[in-house]
């Protein structure tokens, strides 16, 4: 239903994951019965979680980790890792930068040009690992350096912006066919972010397996703010599920739907699963591991942007290990450690005992859920995250 804004504009009214809620149905489950796999093409995972292709999050290290974990970790092959030989001193650099300094500081260290040497043996090091590597290039880029990852054993290409549409328009630069690209592309690509139904299809169209919906709610993301272009989570990746429900009835191809950015709780990830993802990027929650390469920072793909940065450099604590994070044990009662535990209680507590099952389940508008009765806890910050 469109919301009259002005007499001469209407908008849908959309929410995020705060202004929802998961309805338990007539049946409960036992959580050991509840598979949490999911299929990309021909790989299977044991867990619907990715790692964001963020230097502070992903290196080497910490994609394997979590490969091994049943994850899938998306390495930045625009990054540091391809841009310096001895990545770690960068990131200690980074680290220690002031707050005033940070984006100053970021643009100068990115400025060091991506070396195809790097991206070829950051690969063969995952591949090496044996699981499956992911890594993300820019629309911009992905023809400069996709050769050198191909060549290393790629598995999996992630063609990733802050919006990647499926009709880019230029009148300077010669724009990738993203269909004619993906259709050459002896591997699977996933592609995104987008954040609407048609977005979303048009996506779909380009033979891509998976789609990344979030167009700034990440937790270092200040796309919203610099720009004024995004949409709430909950409403994004409902409307993708839609698309791809319809993409689906007109070529019979199932395109997953990952829900990018804006989870910090396993409650976050539950809810993204049941408004229609198949899967979940995250970023700073994994960021506070404390096998994580940001050194206690982390900040997003367009911080260093040379012109106009839409991110920033923020601080997390190291709340665990990599392990604890994802599948626990939990020693916190705010949902931040075992996201998955709290994802498969979620279905279990509801009845369903699969991804796609989920997704059906009843979800309803509640903006006071998260603060309802909690007074105590809001007055004591315990219990909140």
């Amino acid at each position: 239903m469109e919301i009259e804004i002005g007499r001469g504009k209407k908008g849908r009214r959309a929410y995020g994951f705060d202004e929802i809620a998961i309805v338990p149905s007539r049946r409960t489950r036992d959580p050991e019965d509840v598979d949490l796999s999911w299929r990309l093409d021909s790989h299977t995972f044991d867990l619907p979680l990715l790692a964001s292709a963020m230097d502070g999050v992903v290196d080497v290290n910490t994609a394997t980790k979590l490969g091994r974990l049943g994850g899938l970790g998306v390495l930045n092959l625009e990054g540091i890792q391809v841009r310096y030989a001895d990545a770690d001193d960068q990131l200690e650099r980074i680290s220690k930068m002031a707050p005033a300094d940070a984006t100053r500081g970021l643009q100068e260290i990115y400025r060091q040009p991506i070396d195809p040497e790097l991206v070829a043996e950051r690969v063969r090091q995952l591949k090496a690992n044996g699981i499956v590597v992911a890594g993300s290039l820019t629309p911009q880029r992905v023809r400069d350096y996709i050769t050198p990852a191909l060549d290393a054993g790629l598995d999996i290409l992630v063609i990733q912006g802050t919006v990647v549409s499926a009709e880019h328009v230029s009148t300077v630069v010669e724009p990738l066919d993203l269909k004619q690209f993906i259709s050459e592309l002896p591997i699977p690509a996933i592609v995104g972010g987008c954040a609407s139904f048609q977005a979303a299809l048009h996506l779909m169209r380009t033979g891509a397996v998976g789609v990344l919906v979030g167009v700034g709610p990440g937790a270092a993301c200040t796309t919203r703010q610099v720009i004024g272009v995004g949409v709430p989570q909950a409403t994004a990746i409902a409307d993708a599920a839609g698309a791809r429900m319809q993409h689906l009835l007109e070529t019979g191809q199932y395109v997953s739907v990952i829900a990018d950015g804006g989870m910090s709780f396993g409650g976050d990830l539950a809810k993204a699963i049941a408004c229609g993802a198949d899967a979940c990027m995250i970023g700073s929650p994994l960021a506070k591991a404390s096998e994580a390469p940001g050194h206690g920072y982390h900040w997003g793909m367009a911080t260093f942007h040379p012109t106009l940065p839409r991110g920033t450099r923020v601080k997390t604590s190291t709340i665990g290990t990599l392990e604890e994070i994802i599948v626990g044990p939990a020693h916190e009662n705010d949902g931040t450690l075992n996201l998955t535990g709290g994802l498969r209680t979620a279905m279990a507590t509801c009845g369903y005992d699969s991804i796609q099952s989920f997704q059906k389940c009843e979800v309803m508008v509640a903006p006071g859920l998260r603060s309802e009765g909690k007074r105590l806890q809001q007055a004591q910050s315990v219990g909140m995250g």
